[in-house]
């Protein structure tokens, strides 16, 4: 097992089956939270655990998986196309809007690390914890936060956003696919996209939309931190 686990092809393979495995449970039950992230999260985690691999072993191969997070995001931009009448229409409170969300995402983290009396690093580490993996790996490292501590925050705050969003735009009673969109896409990036784009087109779109604007936000706003 140790020879295999060696092998890059082998963190490769495993994520595969296991975001695989993910998606086949949540098709079978049809349940919300049973998100093909968190699934093979899980299972990625139990097969290194039982097999007793080491994680290094594995992200041999799991880290080529990374190369992709930046082109799979671009792709995003197809839908966004889709509706770029509805885009120039209301440029203005989508900007508006995604900024709104950029700023109340880092400022609460911020606001809560102070509170909490956390290190410097720490609080650089969860400050993107609501834009796109590659953005926020990036604002982490550049200003001395914990890239693995950064990564968990973007996934969980990305299932999280995935399983609660539906709920929440019933409970606010958000008719308009455009807002719903733009909220999910701002504070649960790709993860959270992936779920609007099973609610509907434009949906997706504008989250896809607001990832990007989202991000540039977060890049430019901590600059000033």
């Amino acid at each position: 097992m140790a020879e295999l686990a060696s092998s890059p092809l082998f963190g490769i393979a495993l994520s595969i089956f296991a975001f695989w495995a993910g998606t086949w449970i949540q098709k079978k039950t049809g349940l919300t939270v049973c998100n093909p992230l968190l699934i093979a999260i899980v299972l990625v985690i139990g097969m290194l655990l039982l097999f007793r691999i080491p994680y290094e072993s594995y992200n041999e191969g799991g880290s080529m998986i990374n190369l992709f997070l930046a082109p799979a995001t671009a792709c995003l931009a197809v839908s966004i196309h889709s509706r770029a009448e509805l885009l120039r229409k209301n440029w203005l409170p989508i900007l508006a809007g995604c900024t709104a969300g950029s700023i109340t995402s880092m400022g609460s983290v911020f606001l809560l690390c102070r509170l909490l009396r956390l290190e410097e690093d720490m609080t650089w580490s969860l400050l993107p914890k609501s834009v796109t993996t590659p953005i926020a790996v990036g604002i982490s490292e550049g200003h001395g936060g914990v890239v693995p501590i950064t990564v968990v925050a973007v996934i969980l705050t990305g299932i999280m956003g995935s399983l609660l969003a539906p709920a929440l735009i019933r409970l606010f009673r958000i008719k308009d696919p455009m807002e719903a969109g733009l909220a999910i896409g701002a504070c649960s990036h790709a993860v959270g996209t992936s779920r609007a784009i099973e609610l509907g087109e434009t949906e997706g779109a504008m989250s896809g939309l607001a990832i990007g604007i989202c991000g540039i936000v977060t890049v430019v706003a901590s600059l000033f931190l």
